[in-house]
């Protein structure tokens, strides 16, 4: 089964903490092509692009071998979970199979790709169940609940039983109702046959729209979060330096506002998904665009130049990369 090989690579939301969780969305974290584990394709090259409307990559392979070779390359999208009518889970689209906007092309021609969407509960399988009962299998969708809701009433205590459903009272004005909500995992993963010819190199391509964290005004530079322990973490996994620091620091705040003029967006990456070709990454290149020169960005990275009045650059020569990239950006409040 596909969705076994790749479930390392399945990430789910990460939570906002403490004080934050009331205005935020969570981002969930996503990243580039996966194979198993292949000795003779190399990557020579990728180029990584990251802002909070696209990103994009393009990679280069090398066939070292003498003989054509043919793998079952994928994307896997984040896995969506809904636990709790608390849950805000920041999804790029309406569409409940493409969520992110998913595109590839290999040698600058578009690849028709299959999808598999698979949902669990409490650890069971229950893709088929939801399909007999005329389910939608996005859990974040209104359309899903909606559906759930007229489903006959009979129905709705084995959907809670499987761990597919809760049932929700509230009133919304016209008294007390009860209502269905999905509480189910969707794992969605696009994959297809790629031959790779001998001694040749390959470009594949691809590009889609990100989850994006956001919270409405950031409490970064704030004397009240100061001493709170989630922003030390925050300056931990976004290696906020001195200088990003004390730029937050001299922006001026309203006199009832002890904040900073900000909004606040996050991407989380897997760049360790590049660790599945034969040997390092020949060439390796990140570009992250902050949108508008007075916007901030701060992420970890070593020898990162600014390109142009939004870009920042980093480049690594035979780079294995380990573990995950996250990215924060202070977007200025306008008027």
């Amino acid at each position: 089964m596909l969705l076994r090989l790749l479930t390392a690579s399945l990430i789910a939301a990460l939570s906002v903490c403490g004080a934050r969780a009331n205005d935020s969305t969570a981002e969930l974290a996503t990243g580039g092509l996966v194979l198993v584990k292949n000795d003779a394709i190399e990557m020579r090259a990728e180029d990584l692009y990251i802002s909070t409307a696209e990103i994009r990559v393009t990679y280069r392979f090398f066939n070292k071998t003498d003989r054509d070779v043919t793998v079952k390359v994928a994307f896997p999208l984040p896995e969506i979970k809904v636990e709790s009518m608390d849950d805000n889970v920041s999804v790029p689209t309406e569409d409940p199979v493409n969520i992110f906007g998913f595109t590839t092309r290999v040698d600058g021609r578009p690849v028709r790709t299959s999808v598999e969407q698979r949902v669990t509960a409490h650890g069971v399988d229950r893709t088929q169940m939801l399909r007999d009962f005329g389910i939608p299998l996005a859990p974040h969708l209104a359309s899903t609940n909606e559906a759930l809701d007229r489903l006959p009433r009979r129905q709705w205590d084995a959907l809670v039983k499987a761990g597919l459903a809760e049932i929700e009272e509230y009133d919304a004005g016209k008294g007390m109702e009860q209502h269905q909500a999905a509480r189910w995992a969707l794992n969605t993963t696009f994959y297809w046959e790629q031959t790779f010819p001998a001694h040749a190199e390959t470009v594949i391509e691809h590009r889609y729209r990100p989850s994006v964290g956001a919270t409405v005004q950031t409490s970064i530079g704030s004397s009240i979060t100061e001493t709170e322990d989630w922003l030390a973490d925050y300056k931990r996994k976004y290696c906020m330096d001195a200088a990003f620091l004390a730029a937050i620091n001299r922006e001026p705040r309203a006199a009832d506002n002890n904040f900073p003029p900000f909004s606040e967006e996050r991407i989380d990456y897997i760049l360790s998904t590049g660790a599945n070709w034969s040997g390092p990454i020949g060439d390796f290149r990140l570009v992250v665009d902050k949108g508008k020169p007075d916007n901030l960005v701060s992420f970890c990275g070593e020898g990162v130049k600014k390109i142009d009045p939004t870009q920042f650059e980093m480049r690594k020569t035979d780079y294995t990369p380990t573990g995950d990239f996250s990215v924060l950006f202070l977007k200025r409040l306008r008027g």
